[in-house]
C-alpha cells in the first residue's frame, strides 16, 4: 500500500519564513533573502516526507502568504489597483494581501475569509469584468523543478477549477458561468505546460464539493471536467476533497476520467457508505483521507484498519492512504516539545509524526496478523483510560444545567433602554475590540516572568504601567468605551487555558492562521473547570485609573473550544458546556466587581459550521448557540454583554448570531465591503452593532475621510442609535504609532458624523 500526503505545514519548524517575511516588510532583508528562506522550507517539507516513505508528496503546496492567493497571480486574476501601483510582481502579490500604503499610494487588502471549517484564513480573489484570465504563471513549474532538483519527485498541487470559481469574489456584472470555459481553457494550459515536463501527477483540490451542490452546480463542475479531463495527455489527474464527504457528486465523479479520486473518511460521515453502496471504479486509485490532517490526537488503528478492511470487501483493490487534508493545520513536529512529558507527547501526532504513522499504517495493512505485532499493541494501548481527563464534579455540574440557565432576562428591548440610562453614552460609542500593541517591551516582559528573571510583583508592576498608559492614550484620543489591552495575555484562547484545569500546552507547536500569523492552539486534555479567577484583578485595575467605561474581555466557550484542539473522546458540545461554564465563572465575578460592560469574544462562532446547510443546527448551532447564552444569562439587566466576531461569513446565519442574545456585536467587516449591512437589516437585527470601520491586518492608517464614508454607508441600514464604531479586530498585531493615528481618525470621523467641533 503507498502512501500520500496532500499539503505540508509551510511557515517554518521554527517560523523561519514568518520572521524572514516580517524583516522583508520592514525593508531589513531583500527579495533574494525570502526566496531563499522558501527554497529552505520546501527543502525541509519535501525531505521529511521522502525519508518517512511517503509514495505522493505534493509540491505547490508551499506559499508566501496563501494558496488561493497563488491561484489567482497564476491566472492573472489582479485587480486593476494593484497593477496600478507599479512594484515587482512579489510586492504587489504582497500589496493584494496586506494592503499597501506609500505616499500617495493607499490601497486596501483584498478580504481575507475563513477556509472552509478551519482557523487558516484565505485571501479572496477578486476579479472583474475586464480581467484578462490567462494562465502566465510559472510557480507550480518551478516548484515541481526545485523538488526535482534535490532528487525529490513530487505530485503538483493546485486550487481546482470548480472551487476557485466559488471562492472568487465577482466585482462587475459577470458571473461564474461567464468564466466557466475562460478557466477551463487556462487549467488545460498548465496541464500542457506539466506534460511537457513530464509531471505524473496533478492534484486538483475541490473542497467545495463536499458542501450542498445543486443541480446547476453538479451541471457545472462536470462540465468543466468534462472539458479539462478530454485535453490531459500523459498527466494523471487526481481529484482531491477534503473536510467532508461528497454525497451529491459522487456518481458524478466517479464517472468522469479521474485517474486518482481523494475522499475524506474521517470529517466525510458518508464516505464509507457511499463507497458501500455505489462502488468504486475499477480504473481509479482511491486516495483514502484516513489520518487526521486536522487534529494532533494519535491515530487510532485499529478503526483506521478496520476502515481499509472494509473498503477492501468493498471490492476497492487500489488504494493510497493519504491524510484527510493538508497537514497545514497542525503544528510541526513533537521534537520541538522537550518540556512536555512523555506520558502527554505519546498520545500526540504532528505533521512530521501523521508521516510515521501513514508508513505504519500502511505497512500492518499488508501484514498477516497484524493484531499481533508489538507496534499494533503499543498503538491499541494508548486508547485505555488516560490520566487526569476525569472530573466528575464538572460532569456532574454539565448534567445539571436547566433550560432556564439559557434564557436572559428581561428581554432585549427592556435592557437595551436600561443600559442607555445607565451608561449615558453619546450617539456613535466609539470603542475598540480589545487588545492593544503588544509591542517588544510587552513581550519581553512576559518572557522574562516564564522564565524566571523577574518576580511575579515586578511582572505585574509592569503590565499594571503598561494599563495606567493604555487607558490615558484612550482618554487622549477620546474613545468613549475603554479596553485595558491585554498586556498580560499572549493569546485570547491559550491564555484562557492557562488558568482553566484541563488543558495541556505546547511549546512551539505553532500553527499558520493567515500569512505571516501564527497561532499555538492550546490541547483539551480532560474536563474543563475554572481554577481561579483570570482578569478580575486587571480589569478592576484598569477601572480605577478612568472615569469612563471599561470593558471586561474574555473570549468565548465557542472559539475556545475551536481554536483549541479539541479531545475526541467527548463530543465537541459537551467540552463546549464545560468551558461555558467556566467562563460563566468569571462573568459573574467580572460583575460583582464593579465591571458594568463585559465582552465575550466569539470570533470564530462560523468556524465548525457544519459545510452543509442541513447540518447547521442539528449538529452545531443548537448547543454552539445556547452554550454562549449560558455564560451570560446569570447578569443585571444592567450589565452590557458584547461580543465580537471576524474573518467569516456571517450573512447566512444572521439569525442565529441574534438568538446569542447579545446586547453589542461587532463585525468584521471592512475587507468585505460592509456586506454584512445589508442582511443584518432584511432580518431586522436586534442587536446593537459595531461593523468594523477600518482594517487592523493591513499596515496602513485609514484616512477621516474613508471612515466616514464607511460609517455614512452603515447609517442607511443600521440605526444611528444601535450603531457603534470601532476597528474590526484587535490590535494587537499593529504598532504604536499606526494605532493611535488610526483611532484618532476613527474618534474624528465620529465627531464629524454627531456634528461635534473637532479641536
Amino acid at each position: 500500500m503507498k502512501t500520500a500526503v496532500i499539503g505540508f505545514p509551510r511557515i517554518g519548524k521554527e517560523r523561519e519564513l514568518k520572521f524572514t517575511l516580517e524583516k522583508y516588510f520592514k525593508g531589513e532583508c531583500s527579495q533574494a533573502d525570502i526566496y531563499a528562506e522558501a527554497d529552505r522550507q520546501k527543502e525541509y517539507g519535501h525531505s521529511k516526507q521522502n525519508e518517512a516513505g511517503i509514495d505522493f508528496i505534493s509540491s505547490n503546496d508551499f506559499s508566501f502568504y496563501d494558496g488561493v492567493l497563488d491561484t489567482a497571480v497564476l491566472f492573472n486574476v489582479i485587480p486593476k489597483r494593484y497593477e496600478e501601483l507599479g512594484l515587482s510582481d512579489i510586492d504587489t502579490y504582497f500589496a493584494m494581501a496586506r494592503g499597501y500604503q506609500k505616499g500617495d499610494g493607499n490601497v486596501k487588502a483584498l478580504a481575507m475569509k475563513k477556509w472552509f471549517n478551519t482557523n487558516y484564513h484565505y485571501i479572496v480573489p477578486e476579479i472583474e469584468d475586464d480581467t484578462e484570465v490567462r494562465f502566465v504563471g510559472t510557480k507550480p513549474l518551478a516548484e515541481y523543478d526545485y523538488a526535482l532538483s534535490k532528487g525529490i519527485k513530487t505530485k503538483t498541487a493546485i486550487v481546482g477549477p470548480f472551487t476557485f470559481l466559488k471562492l472568487l469574489k465577482y466585482t462587475g456584472t459577470k458571473s461564474v458561468e461567464d468564466y466557466i470555459d475562460i478557466f477551463t481553457d487556462e487549467y488545460i494550459k498548465l496541464i500542457a505546460a506539466l506534460d511537457e515536463k513530464n509531471v505524473e501527477w496533478l492534484q486538483l483540490d475541490e473542497p467545495w464539493l463536499v458542501k450542498d451542490i445543486d443541480e446547476k452546480e453538479k451541471t457545472e463542475f462536470v462540465k468543466i471536467y468534462k472539458k479539462l479531463l478530454s485535453n490531459k495527455k500523459s498527466v494523471k489527474v487526481l481529484i482531491q476533497t477534503y473536510f467532508g464527504d461528497v454525497r451529491d457528486v459522487y456518481d458524478e465523479i466517479a464517472g468522469l476520467d479521474f485517474d486518482g479520486i481523494g475522499l475524506d473518511f474521517v470529517e466525510g460521515k458518508k464516505t464509507l457508505s457511499l463507497v458501500q453502496k455505489n462502488g468504486f471504479p475499477n480504473n481509479k486509485i482511491l486516495f483514502a483521507g484516513l489520518v487526521n490532517g486536522k487534529n494532533i490526537w494519535r491515530n487510532n488503528y485499529a478503526k483506521t484498519l478496520e476502515v481499509l478492511e472494509s473498503l477492501k470487501s468493498f471490492g476497492v483493490n487500489d488504494i493510497v492512504l493519504t491524510t484527510s487534508c493538508s497537514l497545514l493545520h497542525v503544528p510541526y513536529t513533537l521534537e520541538s516539545e522537550t518540556d512536555l512529558s512523555s506520558d502527554y507527547t505519546k498520545h500526540f501526532a504532528f505533521a512530521q509524526e501523521k508521516l510515521k504513522e501513514l508508513k505504519e499504517l500502511a505497512d500492518l495493512f499488508e501484514t498477516d496478523n497484524y493484531k499481533e505485532t508489538e507496534i499494533y499493541k503499543q498503538n491499541i494501548k494508548l486508547f485505555e483510560n488516560r490520566k487526569d481527563s476525569v472530573n466528575k464534579q464538572v460532569q456532574d455540574r454539565v448534567k445539571a444545567i436547566k433550560e432556564e440557565d439559557y434564557v436572559r432576562l428581561p428581554e432585549f428591548n427592556e435592557r437595551e433602554k436600561i443600559q442607555k440610562e445607565l451608561l449615558k453614552l453619546p450617539v456613535f460609542p466609539t470603542t475598540t475590540i480589545g487588545s492593544f500593541p503588544q509591542t517588544q517591551d510587552v513581550r519581553r516582559n512576559r518572557q522574562k516572568y516564564r522564565k524566571g528573571e523577574i518576580s511575579r510583583e515586578e511582572y505585574i508592576d509592569f503590565n499594571k504601567k503598561k494599563i495606567a498608559e493604555c487607558i490615558a492614550l484612550q482618554e487622549e484620543i477620546g474613545l468613549d468605551v475603554l479596553v485595558h489591552g491585554e498586556f498580560e495575555r499572549n493569546d485570547m484562547v491559550e491564555y484562557f487555558g492557562e488558568h482553566l484545569d484541563g488543558y495541556v500546552f505546547t511549546k512551539k507547536a505553532w500553527v499558520q492562521s493567515y500569512g505571516t500569523r501564527c497561532v499555538k492552539p492550546p490541547v483539551i486534555w480532560g474536563d474543563v473547570s475554572r481554577k481561579e479567577a483570570i482578569t478580575v484583578n486587571w480589569s478592576k485595575y484598569a477601572n480605577s485609573c478612568t472615569d469612563k467605561p471599561v470593558k471586561g474581555m474574555l473570549t468565548g466557550p465557542v472559539t475556545i473550544l475551536n481554536w483549541s484542539f479539541p479531545r475526541e473522546d467527548i463530543s465537541l458540545e459537551e467540552s463546549t458546556l464545560q468551558i461555558a461554564l467556566a467562563i460563566r465563572d468569571e462573568v459573574l465575578d467580572l460583575e460583582a466587581n464593579g465591571i458594568g460592560i463585559i465582552q465575550i469574544d466569539e470570533a470564530a462562532l462560523r468556524e465548525k459550521l457544519p459545510l452543509r446547510k442541513s447540518d447547521w443546527y442539528s449538529q452545531y448551532l443548537d448547543w454552539a448557540i445556547p452554550s454562549f447564552r449560558l455564560v451570560t444569562s446569570g447578569v443585571k439587566p444592567e450589565t452590557q454583554i458584547h461580543t465580537h466576531m471576524c474573518y467569516s461569513e456571517f450573512t447566512d446565519i444572521i439569525p442565529a448570531i441574534d438568538a446569542m442574545d447579545a446586547d453589542v456585536i461587532t463585525f468584521e467587516a471592512s475587507r468585505s465591503d460592509l456586506q454584512i449591512l445589508d442582511s443584518l437589516k432584511q432580518h431586522n437585527f436586534k442587536t446593537e452593532v459595531g461593523p468594523g470601520v477600518y482594517d487592523i491586518h493591513s499596515p496602513r492608517v485609514p484616512s477621516v475621510e474613508e471612515i466616514v464614508n464607511a460609517l455614512t454607508k452603515m447609517r442607511e441600514k443600521v440605526s444611528d442609535q444601535k450603531l457603534w464604531v470601532n476597528p474590526d479586530c484587535g490590535l494587537k498585531t499593529r504598532g504604536d504609532k499606526e494605532t493611535k493615528e488610526s483611532l484618532i481618525n476613527l474618534v474624528e470621523a465620529t465627531r464629524q458624523l454627531r456634528g461635534e467641533k473637532i479641536s
